[in-house]
């Protein structure tokens, strides 16, 4: 079997993840420091390593010869970022660093990178497009920036194959809905079946490009195999589609409780797919009003 590696694997993507490439046949291990990721969402048949990716050392035999690395480890979050913003760097441009080291050394086949949409910020037009030049608005932002180009002079540099891969607001199974820096479609869900308000930041007039977990696993796995990537390629992943938060919460259903706004949130997000169609042969095929059907029927919402 073929040997993957998932940075992050106890967390909403990297479990996904891990999950559809057991059922694919390959040998997962999954790293994770447990910082947000829970133990009990390791899916069974992983080799389970607790671990900080800032510990090269103790990395490299991990991901010696491994086929592919997922990078997905990160203290997420644009307001964590504010309010921890040392945390945050070492955790994502540091623990970036830190992973293409060690697959750089241990001769990785592929590094996929989990960059994000928020590198985009503010922009003048949309939908954001790759040959936009980035305006990261926050500390994440840019970090997850910083983690792109590093992939991409580490392919320059030292032949190590990357691609980095935007991901646009995703959600679906095995979100969490507590802590205060969770994201709002579990939030909304938890308020909604608990007979709460839904608290929007902002007005909700903001837009967001929600993307479906399942669609972001699969364009994981086309990453991995495409003979069109590997040298720090940027692509987005995102549903190409647009949603204000006020109409999400006409989708889920209830009254909203609006809450002051954070820094560092874009205003917008919606994301042009088209290289990922044209290099991946990816599209999204999950609709929002499907997943949050499936959703509301996860959280036993009628």
């Amino acid at each position: 079997m073929k040997k993957i590696v998932v940075t992050g694997g106890a967390g909403f993507i990297g479990s996904n993840l891990a999950r559809t490439l057991l059922a694919e046949g390959y040998e997962v291990h999954v790293v994770d420091n447990l910082a947000n990721g829970k133990r009990e969402d390791v899916p069974n048949g992983a080799v389970f390593h607790e671990l900080d990716i800032l510990d090269t050392d103790a990395l490299r035999p991990i991901v010696d010869g491994a086929y592919a690395v997922f990078h997905l480890a990160a203290l997420p979050r644009v307001g964590y970022s504010y309010d921890y913003p040392e945390s945050s760097h070492r955790a994502n441009i540091d623990g970036t660093f830190s992973v293409l080291m060690a697959s750089r050394d241990g001769k990785v086949g592929r590094v996929v990178y989990a960059a994000s949409s928020s590198a985009y910020g503010s922009q003048d037009h949309l939908p954001f497009t790759e040959d936009m030049h980035p305006h990261p608005i926050s500390l994440y932002a840019f970090q997850k920036l910083a983690g792109e180009e590093y992939a991409r002079l580490f392919s320059e540099l030292y032949g190590l194959s990357t691609v980095s891969l935007r991901f646009f607001t995703v959600y679906g199974s095995n979100m969490r809905p507590d802590g205060g820096y969770a994201l709002a479609i579990p939030k909304f869900l938890a308020a909604k079946r608990d007979g709460k308000p839904l608290p929007v930041t902002g007005d909700g007039s903001q837009t967001r490009d929600f993307t479906h977990v399942k669609d972001v696993v699969r364009a994981c796995l086309l990453a991995m195999e495409s003979p069109s990537v590997g040298k720090g390629e940027v692509l987005n992943i995102a549903a190409g589609r647009n949603v204000s938060v006020n109409a999400l919460v006409e989708l889920i259903g209830g009254e909203a409780e609006y809450v002051p706004v954070r820094p560092g949130d874009a205003p917008d997000t919606f994301g042009d797919n088209r290289r990922a169609r044209e290099l991946l042969g990816w599209e999204p095929q999950i609709t929002l009003e499907d997943g949050i059907s499936e959703l509301k029927k996860e959280y036993g919402i009628l």
